[in-house]
């Protein structure tokens, strides 16, 4: 037998395994930042511990709840309850909860996986994801003691509105037959049409007495914890290099006196400079102390806390590229706006 004829298509061969590209960015940040900057590595990777264990109950609880859901069949249940014809009540339920509810721009991304997994339509989760990081009962607290009470209820009325903006954009798309399908393979397949909402299945509550129903509990467990885990970890580890070396007080500095242009580019600049909820209050009243707009602060505010880089690369990681996109343009309409609505407020 000649060595060409003993070659068949069943022969094994060597395959390179295929690059994660959390892992690659993250391991290239870190080299670069030891060959330019040495002492900050270790702050850096303490930096970015510390948030996991802040976000761990969050994260931990909806892996919980989507092994769960996928073990016992539970998320038939779940997925039946979110489908209907009041898709569009759905979507204003959600942008209140939403802009009530205790989650951060990162920490509700563990909960929207959960949700697009189990096959919840898209509309209301994006109107939750949108309204969720902007503001919560605590940052409502902070925003009227620091800016103000006006500029806490205006910033609430700019969560619901940008989440409903989003949810009610996503359902004219849908009605026209665009993302079917949001979540990436590797993430699951969820959307209004997803086998879950299709199928009905009895539900087995009772999982872990049957052995492939526990397996799938783990698996499902593991799984999302890896990608999301190591997703996350490269966002606050981005993030804890922005936080060092960008001057978000001279960026901020710039962004002028309330115009439309003013208040376009500190909707822009609110994705790469933004800090975090807490931290940027008082930058922000203190600029606005110095004499900058507050349309324009509002506008920071609100782009920086849906589409701050961290949140921005985990949504990124979670979604496909129409969705993805279609966050980030949801955000920055609503943000322009809300800073632009709130300054001409001000001048009745």
């Amino acid at each position: 037998m000649s060595d060409q004829t003993a070659l068949t298509p069943s022969t094994p061969r060597f395959r390179l395994p295929k690059p994660d590209g959390a892992l690659l960015i993250g391991g290239s940040a870190l080299l670069a930042l030891g060959i330019f900057d040495l002492a900050q590595v270790i702050p850096t990777i303490g930096f970015t511990i510390e948030q996991l264990i802040d976000i761990a109950p969050y994260l931990a609880a909806s892996i919980l709840i989507a092994a769960y859901a996928a073990a016992t069949g539970a998320d038939n249940l779940i997925a039946r309850a979110f489908t209907g014809k009041n898709t569009a009540i759905m979507v204003l339920v959600a942008a209140l909860t939403g802009a009530l509810s205790p989650f951060c721009s990162c920490g509700v991304i563990p909960l929207i996986a959960a949700l697009l997994s189990m096959g919840v339509p898209l509309a209301p989760v994006m109107a939750f994801w949108l309204a969720s990081p902007i503001m919560d009962p605590t940052m409502f607290v902070l925003t009227a003691g620091t800016l103000g009470t006006g500029f806490a209820i205006a910033k609430t009325t700019a969560a619901i509105s940008v989440g409903l903006l989003g949810g009610y954009g996503i359902l004219l798309f849908q009605r026209a037959g665009g993302f079917e399908t949001p979540l990436r393979d590797e993430v699951g397949n969820g959307g209004c049409c997803a086998s879950g909402v299709r199928s009905r299945k009895d539900v087995a509550w009772s999982f872990w007495t049957d052995g492939g129903r526990r397996k799938k509990f783990a698996d499902n467990g593991l799984k999302n914890t890896l990608f999301l885990g190591k997703w996350l970890a490269l966002a606050f580890l981005l993030e804890s290099i922005m936080l060092t070396y960008v001057p978000a007080d001279l960026v901020a500095r710039l962004l002028g006196d309330g115009g439309l242009l003013t208040i376009a580019a500190a909707t822009v600049v609110g994705i790469p400079a933004y800090l975090n909820g807490y931290a940027a209050l008082p930058l922000v009243g203190g600029l606005i102390g110095q004499g900058m707009a507050p349309g324009t602060g509002m506008a920071f505010l609100v782009a920086g806390g849906v589409t701050s880089v961290p949140a921005a690369i985990a949504v990124f990681a979670l979604a496909r590229l129409p969705v993805f996109f279609a966050y980030i343009g949801f955000a920055l309409v609503g943000a322009f706006s809300a800073g632009l609505i709130y300054q001409m407020s001000l001048s009745f």
